[in-house]
């Protein structure tokens, strides 16, 4: 039977800085760019809506609620960027809530629409809109059971070993 060496310091602190480094350089730079495009079209609409006085209310609602919808996407990207610990994937939980968020708001928006007007692209938006939310309640689910399940992993790790630093 061989003895179990005791673990060398340096590697140990080497080790749990990586283990820190939650986001890679691509990942930084997918949320750098989200950053940026959504401060790019909010921007754009905020302009729009400011130079347009005669719009109509309809109008001006979307605009509002495209510019809250840019806001949100801007500020979850600084708040993932800003973050220097690991989060455990819930980013991407946060991410899901505001997909499905934002998803339902343009399906009940388009419905709305569909059913007050007779605007022939009102339904094919809608469908569109319903895909969209399954699509993103899919994610956000997925994203909530891989985030239980590190948890769970950090939870058994910590019992077998300690509590991590």
């Amino acid at each position: 039977m061989t003895a179990i060496q005791p673990a060398d310091p340096a590697m140990t602190a080497t080790l749990e800085r990586l283990a820190r480094r939650e986001l890679s350089s691509h990942a930084r730079l997918g949320y750098v760019m989200l950053s940026l495009v959504a401060s790019a079209m909010t921007i754009v609409v905020v302009s729009l809506w400011a130079t347009e006085a005669a719009l109509p209310a309809r109008t001006q609602v979307a605009f509002g609620l495209l510019s809250a919808i840019g806001v949100a996407w801007v500020a979850y990207g600084a708040w993932v960027l800003r973050a220097r610990r690991v989060m455990l994937a819930v980013q991407r939980v946060v991410a899901g809530r505001l997909a499905v968020a934002f998803s339902g708001v343009f399906t009940v928006g388009c419905l709305v629409l569909a059913l007050m007007t007779d605007v022939a692209a009102a339904w094919p938006a809608f469908a569109m809109g319903v895909t969209l939310l399954i699509i993103a309640a899919v994610l956000w689910r997925r994203a909530e059971a891989d985030c239980a399940a590190l948890r769970a992993r950090r939870a058994l790790l910590e019992n077998e070993h300690g509590r991590v630093r």
